[in-house]
């Protein structure tokens, strides 16, 4: 098992160590916890091109510790103001890939802006510095980058520039072989030096809004121009005498607060880790969770979304009263899951958990003509039916599956947490902080243990169980004969997400968790 990372000033934890080397080298160059984690965000977007990009969205945590302020900062975009049910008549789904995928404007160069214009020391061209370096200059291949490549190649080689890009003289590159993205660099180097603006309003919106109207798109320059996101205050519950935070909706943050909810009725001291028990009351609190998520989640914007009743400590007990041996039988929509989750701490105690995505591997597959910018696909959750509360409508944010999470204890961040993987992302989630809290596990080890996720994947038309094969065979066959449809896969399988965990121990130690399953390290100074 990979070593525990401890450090004394300040932690980064990333999915890609390049990434985290760029926040790690931001805090000695005198930024904060805020200008590492942009820095972070900005490499990710070139180092992690199949997970993140330009293109794409992002959730912030963020814990200000010389004001005491926790804010939240929603980078998602919204549908286009043609984005209607409409343009997909006779359809029975909005398409996952191609130009009637990529509805919804980027909020990812936004949120940059506004957190560093808040709590950043640095300006938007001095963190953004290593991730243009990395995009000029190269970078070597990830593994990860290479077998997403691979598994998505026939599809890609049919998207103009796109396969020009990502499928270098019309291959997956190798492992190890230098990666260039030029146009990338180049759009990376007008935000620098230009602002977000450039990217909403000026020669990179104007770039990108003329390809897509000159090629079937929906997005126009007038969706880029009205984009904004939102600052918000996160949504808080208790667990054990920590204080959980998560983002508001269209983020499905409750739901990991839900569930905890549900656990708290249990004492996990009668219930031996990595047992039948354990699994199997965290799975159906989950799928309780889930069913509630399901009928609510969308932009609060244009529904109600009863969180009052949805975290009430009395709802969880009666949702925890209907929990018994045999497995519940629910629902699950299969959920894009390919996101990076990163965060940041500081030798002032600023911390900073974040999430950013282009929904599934490589987003919509369209790159905004010469801006080297891959288009989200996060849009295509809209629903099209017209009595679904979370069904397509203009300017609308869809049901969102980034969720960064902070635990407090005392009033100060004890644990900061989070995971790419949609519908895996409550369920890790859940999974790393009873660790943590109920069996005393360090970061490492809460991320290094065996996962599981539940619900149904492309495809398939039971919601199972996929479980790694370090789970005790005895574990496995149990769950089977309790109604749970198990599948065993890799040990280490890349399907349980790239989990990252930060705790500030009671000395004021930064103790990082990265996970193996990703190509991330963790870095303490």
């Amino acid at each position: 098992m990979e070593k525990l990372k401890i450090g004394s000033k300040q932690m980064v934890v990333s999915p890609h160590y390049l990434a985290s080397l760029a926040g790690s080298s931001i805090m000695e160059k005198g930024g904060n916890a805020f200008d590492a984690a942009v820095a972070v965000s900005a490499c990710l977007a070139v180092v992690y091109p199949h997970m993140t990009g330009l293109g794409g969205d992002a959730f912030w945590l963020m814990y200000h510790n010389g004001s005491g302020e926790i804010k939240g900062y929603n980078g998602s975009g919204r549908s286009g103001r043609k984005a209607d049910r409409d343009q997909y008549k006779g359809e029975r789904a909005i398409p996952v890939r191609g130009m009637k995928s990529a509805i919804t404007v980027p909020g990812m160069v936004d949120s940059w802006a506004e957190i560093l214009a808040a709590y950043g020391r640095l300006s938007l061209r001095e963190v953004l510095k290593p991730a243009i370096k990395y995009a000029e200059k190269g970078f070597p291949v990830s593994p990860d980058q290479c077998q997403n490549t691979v598994k998505n190649a026939e599809w890609l080689s049919g998207m103009p520039i796109t396969a020009d890009i990502y499928l270098p003289e019309g291959k997956p590159p190798s492992p190890g072989e230098r990666f260039v993205q030029k146009e990338l660099a180049r759009t990376l180097g007008m935000i620098a030096e230009k602002g977000r603006d450039a990217f909403y309003k000026g020669e990179i919106a104007q770039a990108s809004a003329a390809y897509l109207q000159n090629n079937g798109g929906i997005l126009t320059l007038e969706d880029f121009e009205r984009h904004q996101g939102e600052w918000v205050s996160p949504l808080s519950s208790t667990y054990r005498g920590y204080a959980i935070y998560q983002m508001p909706p269209n983020s499905q943050g409750f739901t990991g607060l839900m569930t905890l909810n549900i656990l708290e009725n249990y004492d996990f001291g009668t219930i031996e880790h990595g047992s039948f028990e354990y699994y199997h009351l965290l799975i159906e609190a989950l799928k309780l969770s889930f069913s509630d998520r399901n009928k609510v989640l969308t932009d609060p914007e244009f529904s109600q979304i009863p969180l009052g009743r949805l975290l009430d400590k009395g709802y969880a007990r009666e949702l925890a009263a209907k929990i018994g041996w045999p497995a519940l039988q629910a629902e699950s929509r299969p959920l894009g899951g390919d996101t990076a989750y990163a965060a940041a701490v500081d030798e002032d105690g600023n911390a900073v958990s974040f999430i950013q995505s282009l929904y599934f591997e490589f987003g919509s597959g369209v790159t905004a003509g010469d801006t080297g910018v891959i288009l989200q696909n996060r849009g295509s959750f809209f629903s099209l039916d017209p009595d679904h509360v979370n069904t397509l409508e203009p300017g609308k944010r869809t049901f969102h599956t980034l969720m960064p999470a902070m635990a407090f204890r005392g009033g100060k961040p004890k644990f900061l947490y989070g995971t790419k993987g949609g519908e895996g992302q409550p369920q890790t989630q859940t999974a790393l902080i009873t660790r943590m809290i109920d069996y005393g596990m360090d970061p490492q080890t809460a991320v290094h243990e065996p996962r599981w996720v539940w619900g149904r994947t492309w495809g398939e038309r039971v919601e199972g169980v996929r479980i790694e094969g370090r789970v005790a065979p005895g574990v496995i066959e149990k769950l089977r004969k309790h109604g749970h449809h198990v599948t065993v896969v890799g040990d280490f399988d890349d399907v349980m997400g790239h989990a990252g965990i930060i705790e500030i121990d009671d000395q004021g130690f930064l103790r990082g968790g990265s996970d193996p399953r990703s190509d991330g390290a963790a870095i303490g100074i």
